[in-house]
């Protein structure tokens, strides 16, 4: 009779998955109240651009938010990262001009920025590697799931409370509580009283690390490895995609289509959506080639091809008459980025030992964000002179770019270079 192998490591994912939830609820309700918020707090588009370049300064410190967690673990790492940012979130509500909510953002990004690097960390340490890509789906589903949020989050706000601010105010409210539930909840596998002794045996049995010291090396020495470029690079490509939905979208739709603030709560929304699909469609493509014979690191770079290629939809987002058509297409463009995103993600915990898959997905996080920085910078400067059409060109071509890289860079390490 097979021993019953359990299911603890599916709840730690889903709370971890609502911690995410939380974080990108958090971030993205800057971009969600743009329309009404700047024009209250006289805030043109190039200044909008500048607190969006100091969020990313201050998330790029994801190299050492991942180096953080890997220091002290996951349960007191993100409960003190969680209550930084819920805190810094709500003080957003008190901002009265665009360089308190510059110092605020930047601040935010810095707590903000061990999302990914402890989601990934969770999936490394609780799951054997069959099972990694679909928990990092589900992990990362907070982040679309979250960011889907925002923009009803803001009209219940304005409406129920007559302002904006309130919604602040709740999101960091709710962190807060996270906070409680993950100190109660959370232990690590080994020390984990819910844990069965068959399920623990399962999950060490399909992880090929199980065996790795636990000794960490120089943070500086990862910069040396090929595999930490293969993966870094593909972020800085890719991610200022999800910076533009989250970011500029709504002030997208405001501005160039006509939406008001009742329009972009019942459309912006819809992108996240399909990103939510992304996320399970990556994982689940790339386990079904693998179960087909194709390695893992193929099947992961097969899946990431697959969404750059769908991801080319964005190029038309500026040039399409109706504003439906846009939101279709920005509709695949969420569902393609979360496709190729979760699978280059879930490559951290492929190709390291747990002991350092926070810090090879916090320097990864910390390319993606300096990626999205140029891009606001480049956003801030030129669209008021050329539209936002270019950009949206470019989101197209960058994960093309960025496919071609993973294909000619990342390799499939050795035992020793694994746990080098």
């Amino acid at each position: 009779m097979t021993k019953r192998r359990g299911t603890l490591r599916w709840w730690i994912i889903g709370l971890v998955m609502l911690g995410t939830i939380l974080n990108y609820l958090t971030r993205s309700l800057l971009g969600a109240t743009a329309p009404v918020m700047l024009p209250e707090l006289g805030i043109d588009a190039a200044h909008y651009s500048w607190i969006n370049i100091a969020f990313q300064v201050g998330v790029m410190g994801q190299a050492l938010a991942g180096f953080f967690l890997d220091s002290v673990g996951l349960r007191i790492g993100l409960a003190v990262c969680t209550v930084a940012w819920a805190l810094i979130a709500g003080a957003h509500a008190f901002a009265g001009n665009w360089q308190v909510l510059a110092a605020l953002r930047a601040a935010m990004g810095l707590a903000e920025g061990s999302a990914q690097p402890g989601g990934m960390k969770v999936v490394s340490e609780w799951f054997p590697a069959r099972e990694r890509g679909f928990a990092g789906g589900i992990f990362n589903i907070g982040a679309s799931f979250g960011s889907m949020l925002a923009p009803p989050l803001i009209l219940f706000a304005t409406v129920y409370f007559g302002s904006w601010h309130a919604a602040f105010l709740i999101a960091g409210a709710i962190g807060l509580g996270w906070v409680v539930l993950w100190l109660f909840f959370y232990r690590p596998m080994a020390e984990h009283p819910a844990m069965s002794a068959a399920e623990r045996d399962y999950v060490v049995a399909g992880q090929e690390h199980a065996a790795a010291p636990i000794a960490r090396a120089p943070l500086l020495s990862f910069l040396k490895r090929r595999n930490v470029w293969g993966i870094a690079i593909p972020r800085f490509f890719t991610d200022p995609t999800w910076s533009t939905l989250t970011a500029w979208v709504p002030l997208y739709l405001w501005t160039e289509r006509g939406f008001d603030l009742k329009a972009i709560a019942l459309t912006a929304w819809l992108p996240f959506v399909a990103a939510d699909l992304g996320c399970l469609f990556g994982p689940a493509l790339a386990a079904w080639m693998h179960r087909r014979g194709v390695t893992l690191l193929n099947a992961r770079r097969a899946a990431f091809t697959t969404g750059a290629l769908m991801m080319t939809s964005m190029m038309f987002v500026g040039l399409v008459d109706s504003p439906y058509a846009a939101i279709a297409l920005l509709c695949i463009g969420g569902f393609a980025h979360q496709t190729l995103s979760i699978s280059c993600i879930t490559l951290a915990a492929d190709l390291f030992p747990p002991h350092e898959v926070g810090t090879v997905a916090g320097i990864a996080g910390t390319s993606a964000n300096f990626g999205i920085l140029l891009f606001n910078v480049a956003i801030g400067v030129l669209v008021a002179s050329i539209g936002y059409a270019p950009f949206f060109v470019a989101l197209g071509v960058f994960d093309l770019i960025a496919a071609l890289w993973l294909w000619t860079i990342v390799q499939q390490p050795t035992v020793g270079e694994a746990t080098a």
